[in-house]
């Protein structure tokens, strides 16, 4: 496959929307985002990359932290962690707090924001408060051979000085049981995973174990069990975007998580990683010409599982 000239048709179907869609302003720190910024990054097994657009450029990778940390999360507890989040797509935005009271505080799956503070509360209880991100951190150092990985203080404080809605998520689960560390603990180790910035390079590179059985190609090592792989890209399939996962699945047909900051990381097994981004978000938060690229690419390069 030409991924370049592949990449660079993707880019010229995708131009004329660039700017539609709105940059997610209720998070102050995000709202200075270019709408018109594009970065599209392919990484494949053999060790070769491909981009077209800003793909050196760092940005805010935010709920796309939650892959790397449900990984983390699975090597530590197993399948205990199913006892407190499920595997069901929502069907609800991301930040609902409608189906925790009818649900008994269990969150549906762990990528929408309750079910990632219970993965996070995982982490905190196996590693701390602050090593729970440090670890996420050097994970990340490791999967995309970058030490430019790092979290966003002003993310960071922006999302905890406006995080109010998901407080309302880690106090409402704690009234039930389900969060076992206190709230604020959970909250400011999961403010600061949502502010890690990474390029669509590094996240191409990243995500690329996910493609190869759990092997991280940079190094040779096994990084994750070929069970959890699985796993986390069944979820990625079925509830990387929030409620329109479905319509994700229909349109690009591979596993796949965004993010509010406007990035999509996208997995062809056997083949390859991709990582997109592009500010401007649709009505569920996800990048819109993000996903528009990704369509395109999926259709050009003929990569839909289905």
């Amino acid at each position: 496959m030409n991924w370049e000239q592949l990449l660079q048709r993707v880019y010229d179907d995708v131009a004329p929307s660039l700017g539609e869609g709105k940059v997610a302003d209720y998070i102050p720190a995000l709202a200075c985002a270019d709408p018109h910024a594009f970065a599209l990054s392919v990484a494949t097994l053999d060790g070769a990359h491909y981009g077209v657009g800003l793909t050196r450029t760092s940005f805010s990778i935010q709920s796309i932290s939650k892959v790397f940390a449900l990984k983390m999360a699975l090597s530590l507890e197993g399948v205990e962690l199913w006892q407190r989040v499920g595997r069901e797509p929502s069907g609800t935005p991301f930040n609902s707090i409608v189906q925790l009271e009818r649900e008994g505080g269990v969150p549906r799956n762990p990528f929408i924001n309750a079910g990632a503070l219970i993965v996070t509360d995982a982490l905190v209880t196996r590693c701390g408060q602050v090593d729970a991100v440090s670890r996420l951190i050097a994970l990340l150092h490791q999967l995309s051979g970058s030490s430019r990985v790092a979290c966003d203080p002003e993310v960071a404080a922006s999302e905890r000085t406006w995080g109010d809605r998901n407080r309302s998520l880690a106090y409402f689960m704690r009234s039930f049981g389900v969060l076992k560390n206190a709230p604020e603990i959970v909250l400011d180790a999961y403010f600061r995973q949502c502010s890690i910035t990474m390029t669509t390079h590094e996240l191409a590179q990243a995500g690329l174990f996910l493609a190869n059985d759990g092997v991280d190609p940079l190094h040779g090592g096994r990084v994750a069990a070929h069970s959890e792989v699985n796993r986390i890209n069944a979820l990625m399939l079925t509830c990387g975007h929030y409620d329109m996962s479905g319509d994700f699945a229909w349109r690009v047909g591979l596993p796949g998580k965004s993010g509010v900051g406007g990035g999509i990381l996208a997995i062809v097994p056997g083949l390859a990683s991709v990582a997109v981004w592009s500010p401007a978000l649709n009505a569920a938060g996800n990048s819109l010409v993000g996903t528009l690229a990704l369509e395109r690419l999926s259709e050009r390069g003929g990569l839909n599982l289905f």
